[in-house]
C-alpha cells in the first residue's frame, strides 16, 4: 500500500497541473471567468479538487 501523504501530495501536484493546463488551453477569452481568468486560481481550484478526490 502507498502512504495516505503521498497519495494525497501525488493528487494535489495532479490536480495543479490539470488546472494550469485547463488554463493554458481552455481559458477565458473574455476575462470575466471567476476561475479561469487567471492561472493561478485555476491552478488552486485544479489542486483543491485533487486533494477533495485523494481524501477519504
Amino acid at each position: 500500500m502507498t502512504n495516505p501523504l503521498v497519495k494525497t501530495a501525488l493528487g494535489v501536484l495532479f490536480g495543479a497541473a490539470f488546472g494550469f493546463g485547463w488554463y493554458r488551453t481552455v481559458g477565458c477569452a473574455s476575462g470575466t471567468c471567476a476561475i479561469t481568468s487567471r492561472w493561478w486560481t485555476s491552478t488552486l481550484y485544479g489542486a483543491f479538487m485533487g486533494w477533495l478526490a485523494t481524501t477519504n
